[in-house]
């Protein structure tokens, strides 16, 4: 079979390394790629991004399946593009996509079919925005309507910081079209949790748990990110929580959609608050996978990735049950100098040692120039150990970290500190 990946990303990376080790795999291309792809031996690095374009590259080279990982792809309608074609692709419709793509489109669902979440409104108009956070007050959370790259969310603990996160967006236009209108929430108190399930339409397949870690600097302060780090399994879900989230948020959303006319194929990802009391609400929805959670799910998942694909886009996922490996996966991100304001780019990367059974490193933000290593993006590594304890998954991470060099390279030391707490 040949499989088209779309993407990269570290999770790209990662879905690409899962399906290549299948015997039924000929080839996997990944459009348009990183380093990571292009020196794996079994993975075929293609230079385009366009949905045009590759949907006529999955024509030209008979490609069973596409699966897309990013986010402004989808929005962009790639699914549909691909269908219209009468090609097999894993993923939102355009349409669907807007439960990422805009953040009241996806508020105003959850409200309309009774999915638990923050109390909300949308606004576009400044003054009328700034009027709602002196009434409501803070700690209250500033999110941009449109995709931002995980930059469009502000937590803010003071009203200063919400009046300045609004005019950001609002005002100055720092997000483009992506701020031009704003979603403003209670802050919700409690621990995230990260839920993805695959979609075909109608059957819900949930993959692991697992958690991340949103925040730069260590004891979870400093700024917001696209994530420094995940693991999986997620000791706070557990089984009853599971249920209840199925119950009251997963299952709700797919119906739902199906009843509003828009039928859901691909990857959900519910990103949950749980509250003292255990209580699930839905922060946000992405399509697709996140970053990095992928990472040690797929360092996890024992089941072949490509029969899972087949039954995705086939409609049958309630066929298939997932098998995981017992042990805990822990990633930790290495992200470029000045991330995530500014990440510089171009700085050599050395010292990246061998894949073994206990850890891997997947590429994200890298690129292969006159046959060396770079730094190309803000979030550079992914670098995955796995164990039998929370602990020693991060002694195996964090013992390959050690080992990689770039100039500037920024990383947590404290991933899994939640997972420790819990003794597990």
């Amino acid at each position: 079979m040949k499989i088209l990946v779309v993407g990269s990303g570290g999770r790209e990376h990662a879905i690409a390394w899962k399906l290549v080790q299948s015997e039924r795999i000929q080839t996997v291309f990944v459009a348009p790629g990183n380093g990571g792809t292009a020196l794996h031996p079994h993975l075929k690095t293609i230079p385009l991004s366009n949905p045009h374009a590759l949907a006529e590259f999955a024509i030209q080279e008979k490609i069973d399946i596409t699966v897309v990982g990013p986010e402004v792809p989808l929005a962009a309608g790639i699914v549909n593009i691909f269908r219209a074609k009468e090609l097999k692709i894993f993923g939102p419709t355009k349409e669907a996509a807007q439960l990422e793509s805009s953040k009241d489109f996806a508020k105003a669902f959850m409200q309309r079919h009774a999915i638990p979440t923050a109390e909300y409104q949308t606004f576009s108009d400044l003054s009328a925005a700034h009027a709602y956070i002196d009434l409501k007050g803070a700690p209250i959370v500033i999110k941009a309507d449109g995709l931002a790259a995980g930059k469009g969310v502000v937590v803010a603990m003071s009203l200063d910081e919400a009046h300045g996160a609004v005019d950001m967006m609002l005002s100055d236009n720092s997000l483009g079209d992506a701020g031009a209108r704003v979603v403003i929430e209670e802050f919700l108190a409690g621990e995230e949790a990260s839920f993805i399930v695959m979609v075909d339409g109608k059957n819900i397949l949930p993959l692991a748990t697992s958690q991340d870690h949103k925040r730069l600097l260590d004891d979870d302060l400093g700024p917001n990110t696209g994530g420094m780090g995940a693991y999986s399994p997620a000791p706070i879900v557990t089984p009853q929580l599971h249920a209840r989230v199925m119950r009251e948020i997963i299952q709700p959303t797919v119906q739902g959609m199906a009843k509003d006319g828009i039928v859901f194929t691909g990857f959900l990802y519910a990103g949950l608050m749980i509250d003292d009391q255990g209580n699930p609400k839905t922060l946000e929805f992405n399509c697709r996978m996140g970053d990095p959670e992928t990472q040690p799910i797929m360092a996890r998942l024992k089941t072949d990735l490509v029969t899972v694909m087949e039954h995705a886009v086939n409609g049958t996922l309630d066929t298939i049950e997932l098998e995981w490996d017992r042990r805990t996966a822990m990633g930790v991100v290495m992200a470029a100098a000045g991330y995530p304001d500014a990440p510089r780019k171009g700085d050599v990367i050395s010292g990246i040692p061998a894949e073994t059974t206990d850890c891997i490193t997947f590429h994200a933000g890298t690129t292969v120039l006159d046959g060396r290593l770079i730094t190309n993006g803000g979030r550079v590594l992914c670098v995955v150990g796995l164990g039998d304890t929370v602990k020693l998954a991060q002694k195996n991470a964090y013992e390959t970290v050690e080992k990689i060099h770039f100039d500037g390279a920024q990383y947590r030391r404290d991933i899994g500190w939640r997972a420790l707490n819990k003794k597990h």
